[in-house]
């Protein structure tokens, strides 16, 4: 369950961004309903509806919200597509982020706890509603808890960089 209704230690309203292609376009009211319910602001990127739109992809709504977490304009989101795998694979590709896909609470709160994700990716054809909701809570609702996992995540965050850097070098 989501800590005082939505807030976090500072008093401040959670702020979750959310984007999804037509597959998940379902799956995403129920998410959004769900997180407005329990005080979360709700920045939705998605398209808003289950038909397919023109020139509007995965990766396009996958990559508006990844650019939205890496530059601090969001500091958490959702993706929803069919299975979440484009999503997370394209959100991945954004310098700075790190989006994972779960389809288990377990494996949600450990990609905030021990992998420090910014962004979860989920599949609506994959899970149900409910469960949808339970992964969403734990994600939302876990820290990045340090320990042993800073020097992970520090080693993950130094790839990101190398080729980064390589990027800009001629």
């Amino acid at each position: 369950m989501l800590p005082n209704r939505g807030s976090r230690s500072n008093g401040k309203a959670m702020r979750v961004a959310i984007g999804n292609d037509e597959a998940g376009f379902g799956l995403k009211d129920v998410i959004v309903k769900h997180l407005r319910e329990r005080g979360v602001e709700v920045e939705d990127f998605g398209v808003s509806s289950a038909e397919a739109v023109p020139d509007v992809d995965y990766p396009d709504v996958a990559h508006r919200v990844a650019d939205a977490v890496a530059h601090g304009r969001e500091e958490r989101a959702i993706l929803i597509c069919g299975t979440g795998i484009g999503m997370a694979i394209t959100a991945n590709k954004v310098p700075g982020v790190r989006a994972a896909q779960a389809h288990d609470v377990y494996s949600a709160e450990r990609a905030r706890k021990s992998n420090d994700a910014q962004i979860l990716a989920l599949g609506a054809r994959v899970i149900g509603p409910e469960l949808a909701k339970s992964i969403v809570d734990a994600f939302l609702a876990a820290d990045f808890a340090g320990g042993g996992s800073t020097r992970k995540v520090e080693k993950m965050n130094a790839v990101d960089a190398s080729y980064r850097n390589r990027a800009t070098t001629p």
